[in-house]
Protein backbone atom coordinates (compact mmCIF):
# COMPACT_ATOMS: atom_id res chain seq x y z
CA UNK A 1 0.00 0.00 0.00
CA UNK A 2 1.41 2.96 -1.07
CA UNK A 3 1.74 6.45 1.33
CA UNK A 4 1.08 9.70 0.13
CA UNK A 5 2.75 12.73 1.31
CA UNK A 6 -0.72 14.20 2.44
CA UNK A 7 -1.03 11.32 4.61
CA UNK A 8 2.84 11.66 5.71
CA UNK A 9 1.91 15.17 6.35
CA UNK A 10 -0.97 14.75 8.75
CA UNK A 11 0.19 11.38 10.25
CA UNK A 12 3.32 13.85 11.55
CA UNK A 13 0.67 16.48 13.08
CA UNK A 14 -1.58 14.71 14.62
CA UNK A 15 1.81 13.12 16.38
CA UNK A 16 3.10 16.53 17.36
CA UNK A 17 -0.17 16.68 19.42
CA UNK A 18 -0.31 14.10 20.75
CA UNK A 19 3.28 14.27 22.10
CA UNK A 20 2.46 17.11 24.35
CA UNK A 21 0.48 14.43 25.78
CA UNK A 22 -1.25 17.27 27.80
CA UNK A 23 -4.39 14.97 27.06
CA UNK A 24 -5.29 11.32 26.19
CA UNK A 25 -4.19 10.15 22.47
CA UNK A 26 -7.70 9.45 21.39
CA UNK A 27 -9.14 12.81 22.56
CA UNK A 28 -6.50 14.40 20.70
CA UNK A 29 -7.04 12.44 17.78
CA UNK A 30 -11.09 12.29 18.13
CA UNK A 31 -10.11 16.65 18.15
CA UNK A 32 -8.00 15.92 14.92
CA UNK A 33 -10.12 14.16 12.68
CA UNK A 34 -12.81 15.92 13.61
CA UNK A 35 -11.35 19.85 12.67
CA UNK A 36 -9.82 18.07 9.08
CA UNK A 37 -13.29 16.88 8.31
CA UNK A 38 -11.95 16.01 4.50
CA UNK A 39 -9.99 13.13 5.95
CA UNK A 40 -11.12 10.42 4.34
CA UNK A 41 -11.47 6.85 6.14
CA UNK A 42 -8.51 5.69 4.64
CA UNK A 43 -6.47 8.40 5.58
CA UNK A 44 -7.28 8.34 8.91
CA UNK A 45 -6.91 4.78 9.55
CA UNK A 46 -3.64 5.67 8.47
CA UNK A 47 -2.72 8.64 10.23
CA UNK A 48 -4.17 6.17 13.93
CA UNK A 49 -2.57 3.45 13.17
CA UNK A 50 0.73 5.84 12.65
CA UNK A 51 0.28 7.54 15.45
CA UNK A 52 -0.30 4.86 18.18
CA UNK A 53 2.51 2.59 16.39
CA UNK A 54 5.01 5.36 17.82
CA UNK A 55 3.49 5.57 20.98
CA UNK A 56 4.41 2.04 21.10
CA UNK A 57 8.00 2.06 20.13
CA UNK A 58 8.38 5.23 21.15
CA UNK A 59 11.59 4.54 22.93
CA UNK A 60 13.48 2.81 20.05
CA UNK A 61 12.37 5.18 17.60
CA UNK A 62 14.20 7.94 19.37
CA UNK A 63 17.06 6.00 19.97
CA UNK A 64 17.28 5.43 15.91
CA UNK A 65 16.38 9.39 15.40
CA UNK A 66 17.87 10.81 18.21
CA UNK A 67 16.11 12.05 21.74
CA UNK A 68 15.55 15.48 19.53
CA UNK A 69 13.24 13.82 16.57
CA UNK A 70 10.55 15.83 15.16
CA UNK A 71 7.20 13.80 14.68
CA UNK A 72 8.11 13.31 10.40
CA UNK A 73 11.28 11.61 11.53
CA UNK A 74 9.63 9.09 14.14
CA UNK A 75 6.75 8.51 11.68
CA UNK A 76 9.05 7.50 8.95
CA UNK A 77 11.40 5.37 11.55
CA UNK A 78 8.36 3.29 12.59
CA UNK A 79 7.73 2.62 9.27
CA UNK A 80 11.12 1.71 7.79
CA UNK A 81 12.04 -0.04 11.58
CA UNK A 82 8.49 -1.44 12.69
CA UNK A 83 6.29 -1.74 9.86
CA UNK A 84 9.54 -3.08 7.42
CA UNK A 85 7.72 -0.52 4.35
CA UNK A 86 9.99 -0.18 0.97
CA UNK A 87 10.79 2.78 0.04
CA UNK A 88 9.26 2.72 -2.98
CA UNK A 89 5.68 2.47 -1.49
CA UNK A 90 6.04 6.01 -0.36
CA UNK A 91 5.28 8.36 -2.76
CA UNK A 92 7.28 11.25 -3.60
CA UNK A 93 9.55 10.80 -0.44
CA UNK A 94 12.84 13.03 -1.93
CA UNK A 95 15.22 15.13 -0.31
CA UNK A 96 16.45 14.50 3.15
CA UNK A 97 13.55 12.77 4.16
CA UNK A 98 14.36 10.14 1.57
CA UNK A 99 18.59 9.97 2.73
CA UNK A 100 16.61 9.96 6.35
CA UNK A 101 14.58 6.94 5.51
CA UNK A 102 17.20 5.18 3.74
CA UNK A 103 19.84 5.76 6.53
CA UNK A 104 17.25 4.75 9.46
CA UNK A 105 16.45 1.43 7.65
CA UNK A 106 19.97 0.37 7.88
CA UNK A 107 21.44 1.49 11.25
CA UNK A 108 21.99 -0.72 13.57
CA UNK A 109 21.91 0.55 17.31
CA UNK A 110 24.02 -0.56 20.75
CA UNK A 111 22.77 -3.34 22.56
CA UNK A 112 19.83 -2.11 24.93
CA UNK A 113 18.91 -1.84 28.19
CA UNK A 114 15.65 -3.94 29.62
CA UNK A 115 13.74 -0.93 29.38
CA UNK A 116 14.95 0.01 25.70
CA UNK A 117 14.06 -3.55 24.43
CA UNK A 118 11.07 -3.11 26.38
CA UNK A 119 10.35 0.41 25.07
CA UNK A 120 9.00 1.53 28.54
CA UNK A 121 10.47 4.55 30.62
CA UNK A 122 13.06 3.45 32.94
CA UNK A 123 10.35 3.83 35.91
CA UNK A 124 8.23 1.65 35.11
CA UNK A 125 10.84 -0.93 33.91
CA UNK A 126 12.25 -1.16 37.53
CA UNK A 127 8.52 -1.10 38.75
CA UNK A 128 8.03 -4.22 36.66
CA UNK A 129 11.29 -6.53 37.33
CA UNK A 130 10.40 -6.07 41.43
CA UNK A 131 8.36 -8.85 40.26
CA UNK A 132 8.96 -10.41 37.17
CA UNK A 133 12.30 -11.71 35.61
CA UNK A 134 14.19 -9.96 32.80
CA UNK A 135 12.15 -12.29 30.16
CA UNK A 136 8.85 -12.17 31.92
CA UNK A 137 8.83 -7.80 31.54
CA UNK A 138 10.16 -8.22 28.07
CA UNK A 139 7.05 -10.97 27.22
CA UNK A 140 4.74 -8.32 28.68
CA UNK A 141 5.60 -5.15 27.71
CA UNK A 142 5.92 -6.94 24.05
CA UNK A 143 2.29 -8.35 24.39
CA UNK A 144 1.39 -4.73 25.23
CA UNK A 145 2.89 -3.43 22.08
CA UNK A 146 0.25 -5.72 19.89
CA UNK A 147 -3.17 -3.85 19.03
CA UNK A 148 -6.07 -4.91 21.14
CA UNK A 149 -8.46 -7.21 19.64
CA UNK A 150 -12.25 -6.05 19.88
CA UNK A 151 -14.27 -8.00 22.20
CA UNK A 152 -18.19 -7.76 22.29
CA UNK A 153 -20.56 -9.17 25.70
CA UNK A 154 -24.10 -10.13 24.81
CA UNK A 155 -26.49 -9.13 26.78
CA UNK A 156 -28.15 -11.95 28.08
CA UNK A 157 -31.34 -10.22 28.33
CA UNK A 158 -31.69 -10.11 24.74
CA UNK A 159 -29.76 -12.45 23.17
CA UNK A 160 -27.84 -15.83 23.98
CA UNK A 161 -24.19 -15.63 22.90
CA UNK A 162 -24.76 -18.46 19.71
CA UNK A 163 -27.39 -16.64 18.25
CA UNK A 164 -24.97 -13.22 18.55
CA UNK A 165 -22.05 -15.18 16.75
CA UNK A 166 -24.10 -16.44 13.97
CA UNK A 167 -25.83 -13.46 13.42
CA UNK A 168 -22.71 -11.49 13.07
CA UNK A 169 -20.57 -14.78 11.27
CA UNK A 170 -24.08 -14.56 8.55
CA UNK A 171 -23.48 -10.60 8.50
CA UNK A 172 -19.41 -11.01 7.14
CA UNK A 173 -18.16 -10.31 10.41
CA UNK A 174 -15.75 -13.42 11.75
CA UNK A 175 -15.78 -13.67 15.11
CA UNK A 176 -15.72 -16.67 17.72
CA UNK A 177 -16.73 -17.15 20.91
CA UNK A 178 -14.56 -15.70 24.11
CA UNK A 179 -12.21 -18.35 25.67
CA UNK A 180 -12.91 -16.83 29.67
CA UNK A 181 -16.43 -14.92 29.83
CA UNK A 182 -19.81 -16.88 28.93
CA UNK A 183 -21.30 -14.08 27.44
CA UNK A 184 -18.02 -12.64 25.41
CA UNK A 185 -17.49 -12.98 21.35
CA UNK A 186 -14.11 -11.94 20.07
CA UNK A 187 -14.04 -10.31 16.69
CA UNK A 188 -11.19 -10.65 14.07
CA UNK A 189 -10.75 -7.57 12.69
CA UNK A 190 -12.40 -4.03 13.98
CA UNK A 191 -15.27 -4.03 12.39
CA UNK A 192 -17.45 -0.06 13.11
CA UNK A 193 -20.36 -1.85 14.58
CA UNK A 194 -22.13 1.55 15.75
CA UNK A 195 -24.42 1.32 13.35
CA UNK A 196 -25.05 -2.52 13.71
CA UNK A 197 -29.11 -3.56 14.52
CA UNK A 198 -27.81 -5.34 17.31
CA UNK A 199 -25.68 -2.89 18.90
CA UNK A 200 -28.45 -0.40 18.40
CA UNK A 201 -31.27 -2.32 20.27
CA UNK A 202 -28.79 -3.22 23.21
CA UNK A 203 -28.19 -6.75 22.30
CA UNK A 204 -24.42 -6.04 22.63
CA UNK A 205 -21.90 -3.93 23.80
CA UNK A 206 -17.98 -3.57 23.17
CA UNK A 207 -16.08 -4.53 26.17
CA UNK A 208 -13.06 -6.67 26.78
CA UNK A 209 -13.40 -10.27 27.93
CA UNK A 210 -11.18 -9.46 30.74
CA UNK A 211 -13.10 -6.74 32.31
CA UNK A 212 -16.41 -9.12 31.92
CA UNK A 213 -14.99 -11.56 34.24
CA UNK A 214 -15.33 -9.19 37.60
CA UNK A 215 -19.25 -9.14 37.15
CA UNK A 216 -18.88 -13.14 37.50
CA UNK A 217 -16.54 -12.62 40.50
CA UNK A 218 -19.21 -9.95 42.49
CA UNK A 219 -21.60 -12.38 41.55
CA UNK A 220 -25.04 -10.65 42.07
CA UNK A 221 -28.50 -12.18 42.82
CA UNK A 222 -31.75 -11.43 41.91
CA UNK A 223 -33.14 -9.03 44.18
CA UNK A 224 -30.52 -7.45 45.66
CA UNK A 225 -28.81 -4.42 46.71
CA UNK A 226 -25.80 -3.36 44.40
CA UNK A 227 -23.87 -0.90 44.46
CA UNK A 228 -20.87 -0.44 41.45
CA UNK A 229 -18.83 2.53 43.41
CA UNK A 230 -16.85 3.67 40.24
CA UNK A 231 -19.21 3.72 37.29
CA UNK A 232 -17.74 5.65 34.66
CA UNK A 233 -19.76 5.61 31.40
CA UNK A 234 -20.93 2.12 32.97
CA UNK A 235 -19.96 -0.80 30.90
CA UNK A 236 -19.65 -3.13 33.95
CA UNK A 237 -23.08 -1.34 35.74
CA UNK A 238 -24.89 -2.55 32.51
CA UNK A 239 -23.28 -6.64 33.18
CA UNK A 240 -24.32 -6.61 36.69
CA UNK A 241 -27.90 -5.47 35.92
CA UNK A 242 -27.87 -8.17 33.26
CA UNK A 243 -26.58 -10.97 35.94
CA UNK A 244 -29.19 -9.84 38.32
CA UNK A 245 -32.05 -10.17 35.49
CA UNK A 246 -33.42 -6.52 35.91
CA UNK A 247 -34.67 -7.43 38.93
CA UNK A 248 -33.02 -5.63 42.72
CA UNK A 249 -31.79 -2.12 43.02
CA UNK A 250 -27.66 -1.56 41.37
CA UNK A 251 -26.62 2.39 42.19
CA UNK A 252 -23.92 3.30 40.14
CA UNK A 253 -21.98 6.10 41.56
CA UNK A 254 -19.74 8.33 39.89
CA UNK A 255 -17.96 11.56 40.98
CA UNK A 256 -18.16 12.44 37.57
CA UNK A 257 -21.26 13.75 36.22
CA UNK A 258 -20.22 13.88 32.13
CA UNK A 259 -19.09 9.81 32.36
CA UNK A 260 -22.45 9.28 34.12
CA UNK A 261 -24.38 10.89 31.65
CA UNK A 262 -22.93 8.31 28.91
CA UNK A 263 -24.67 5.62 30.81
CA UNK A 264 -27.81 6.82 30.11
CA UNK A 265 -28.23 6.23 26.55
CA UNK A 266 -26.71 2.99 27.13
CA UNK A 267 -29.22 1.87 30.18
CA UNK A 268 -32.10 2.50 27.68
CA UNK A 269 -30.67 0.29 24.88
CA UNK A 270 -30.62 -2.48 27.46
CA UNK A 271 -33.92 -2.29 28.45
CA UNK A 272 -32.55 -2.34 32.26
CA UNK A 273 -34.74 -0.44 34.34
CA UNK A 274 -32.89 -1.77 37.80
CA UNK A 275 -30.39 0.58 37.18
CA UNK A 276 -29.63 4.27 39.63
CA UNK A 277 -26.92 6.56 38.21
CA UNK A 278 -26.06 8.70 41.41
CA UNK A 279 -23.61 11.74 41.02
CA UNK A 280 -21.54 11.81 44.44
CA UNK A 281 -19.22 14.82 45.86
CA UNK A 282 -16.75 12.17 47.28
CA UNK A 283 -15.89 8.60 48.40
CA UNK A 284 -17.47 10.43 52.02
CA UNK A 285 -20.74 11.51 50.16
CA UNK A 286 -23.52 12.00 52.73
CA UNK A 287 -25.54 9.34 49.73
CA UNK A 288 -22.55 6.81 50.54
CA UNK A 289 -23.10 6.96 54.07
CA UNK A 290 -27.02 6.02 54.34
CA UNK A 291 -26.41 2.96 52.34
CA UNK A 292 -23.65 1.92 55.28
CA UNK A 293 -24.26 -2.22 56.12
CA UNK A 294 -27.21 -1.93 53.60
CA UNK A 295 -25.86 -3.58 50.30
CA UNK A 296 -25.19 -7.25 49.51
CA UNK A 297 -22.62 -6.83 46.82
CA UNK A 298 -20.11 -3.87 46.00
CA UNK A 299 -17.80 -3.47 42.98
CA UNK A 300 -14.39 -1.18 43.50
CA UNK A 301 -12.97 -0.48 39.74
CA UNK A 302 -10.76 1.67 41.26
CA UNK A 303 -9.00 4.79 39.84
CA UNK A 304 -5.66 3.76 38.44
CA UNK A 305 -2.80 4.24 36.44
CA UNK A 306 -4.26 2.14 33.59
CA UNK A 307 -1.03 0.86 32.73
CA UNK A 308 -2.51 -3.00 32.15
CA UNK A 309 -4.32 -1.44 29.03
CA UNK A 310 -1.52 -0.21 27.17
CA UNK A 311 -2.32 -2.37 24.06
CA UNK A 312 -5.30 0.54 23.63
CA UNK A 313 -3.87 2.91 25.21
CA UNK A 314 0.14 2.96 24.44
CA UNK A 315 0.46 6.63 25.47
CA UNK A 316 -0.36 6.19 28.92
CA UNK A 317 3.39 4.57 30.05
CA UNK A 318 4.52 8.29 28.86
CA UNK A 319 2.08 9.79 30.72
CA UNK A 320 1.88 8.70 33.99
CA UNK A 321 4.88 8.87 36.18
CA UNK A 322 6.17 7.47 39.81
CA UNK A 323 4.70 10.79 41.58
CA UNK A 324 1.24 10.18 39.65
CA UNK A 325 1.01 6.95 41.10
CA UNK A 326 1.94 7.46 44.80
CA UNK A 327 -1.22 9.99 44.32
CA UNK A 328 -3.77 7.01 42.90
CA UNK A 329 -2.44 4.44 45.52
CA UNK A 330 -3.88 7.19 48.20
CA UNK A 331 -6.97 7.66 46.89
CA UNK A 332 -7.40 3.62 46.10
CA UNK A 333 -6.93 3.07 49.79
CA UNK A 334 -9.43 5.66 50.37
CA UNK A 335 -12.51 4.80 47.93
CA UNK A 336 -12.05 1.21 49.00
CA UNK A 337 -12.40 2.09 52.72
CA UNK A 338 -14.99 4.05 52.23
CA UNK A 339 -17.04 1.34 49.57
CA UNK A 340 -16.33 -1.41 52.29
CA UNK A 341 -18.55 0.51 54.82
CA UNK A 342 -21.85 -0.15 52.88
CA UNK A 343 -21.10 -3.90 53.17
CA UNK A 344 -23.72 -5.81 54.78
CA UNK A 345 -22.57 -8.74 56.79
CA UNK A 346 -22.50 -11.60 55.03
CA UNK A 347 -22.24 -9.48 51.77
CA UNK A 348 -19.27 -9.10 48.99
CA UNK A 349 -16.27 -6.72 48.22
CA UNK A 350 -14.50 -6.86 44.70
CA UNK A 351 -11.48 -4.44 44.39
CA UNK A 352 -10.34 -4.24 40.80
CA UNK A 353 -7.30 -2.68 38.51
CA UNK A 354 -6.88 -2.19 35.25
CA UNK A 355 -3.06 -1.87 36.46
CA UNK A 356 -0.37 -4.48 36.33
CA UNK A 357 2.01 -3.16 39.37
CA UNK A 358 1.54 -4.53 42.94
CA UNK A 359 1.32 -1.60 44.52
CA UNK A 360 -2.16 -0.36 42.97
CA UNK A 361 -2.98 -3.91 43.71
CA UNK A 362 -2.00 -6.62 46.20
CA UNK A 363 -0.49 -3.80 48.57
CA UNK A 364 -3.92 -1.84 48.62
CA UNK A 365 -5.87 -5.38 49.34
CA UNK A 366 -3.43 -6.13 52.20
CA UNK A 367 -3.25 -2.66 53.57
CA UNK A 368 -6.67 -2.94 53.42
CA UNK A 369 -7.38 -6.68 55.22
CA UNK A 370 -4.74 -4.97 58.46
CA UNK A 371 -6.82 -2.36 59.09
CA UNK A 372 -10.57 -4.26 58.37
CA UNK A 373 -10.12 -8.18 59.82
CA UNK A 374 -13.69 -7.96 59.03
CA UNK A 375 -13.06 -9.12 55.61
CA UNK A 376 -11.91 -11.97 54.66
CA UNK A 377 -10.18 -12.99 50.79
CA UNK A 378 -12.15 -15.13 48.83
CA UNK A 379 -10.32 -17.53 45.96
CA UNK A 380 -11.10 -15.67 43.14
CA UNK A 381 -10.42 -19.12 40.72
CA UNK A 382 -13.02 -20.71 42.82
CA UNK A 383 -15.48 -18.35 42.35
CA UNK A 384 -15.16 -18.17 38.86
CA UNK A 385 -15.21 -21.87 38.36
CA UNK A 386 -18.50 -22.01 40.10
CA UNK A 387 -19.41 -20.16 36.58
CA UNK A 388 -17.57 -22.96 34.66
CA UNK A 389 -14.70 -19.82 33.89
CA UNK A 390 -11.37 -21.58 34.34
CA UNK A 391 -8.96 -19.12 35.32
CA UNK A 392 -5.33 -20.26 35.91
CA UNK A 393 -4.98 -17.07 38.56
CA UNK A 394 -5.54 -18.22 41.73
CA UNK A 395 -6.47 -16.41 44.98
CA UNK A 396 -6.29 -13.40 43.29
CA UNK A 397 -7.23 -12.50 39.48
CA UNK A 398 -4.37 -11.28 37.68
CA UNK A 399 -5.14 -11.48 34.04
CA UNK A 400 -2.33 -10.33 31.71
CA UNK A 401 -2.14 -9.81 27.92
CA UNK A 402 0.80 -11.88 27.66
CA UNK A 403 -0.91 -15.17 29.17
CA UNK A 404 -4.60 -14.44 28.53
CA UNK A 405 -4.70 -12.06 25.69
CA UNK A 406 -6.91 -9.50 27.45
CA UNK A 407 -6.24 -6.40 28.92
CA UNK A 408 -4.11 -6.29 32.26
CA UNK A 409 -6.79 -6.64 34.54
CA UNK A 410 -6.69 -7.68 38.93
CA UNK A 411 -9.26 -8.02 41.37
CA UNK A 412 -9.37 -8.85 45.04
CA UNK A 413 -12.90 -10.80 46.12
CA UNK A 414 -13.24 -9.79 49.97
CA UNK A 415 -16.16 -10.89 52.12
CA UNK A 416 -17.47 -9.32 55.23
CA UNK A 417 -17.62 -11.78 58.01
CA UNK A 418 -18.30 -9.59 61.21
Amino acid sequence: MSISPAQLQSASQALRSVLTFEYPADAVLSRYFRDLREIGARDRAFVAEAVYGVLRRKRTLERLCGPQAQPRHLVLAWLARVEGTPLRHLEALHGRDKEFFTEVKAKSLPEPTLAENADLPDWLAERLSAYLSPEQVLALARSMNNSAPLDLRVNPLKLDRDALVARLQADGIPCAPGKFSPLAVRLEGKPALQRHPLFLDGSFEVQDEGSQLLGYLLQPKRGEMVVDFCAGAGGKTLLLGALMRNTGRLYAFDVSEKRLSKLKPRVARSGLSNIHPVVIDSENDTRVKRLAGKIDRVLVDAPCSGLGTLRRNPDLKWRQSPEALAELTVKQAAILASAARLVKVGGRLVYATCSVLPEENQDVVEAFLAANPGFVKLNASEVLAKHDIQVESGELLQLSPATHDTDGFFAAVLERKA
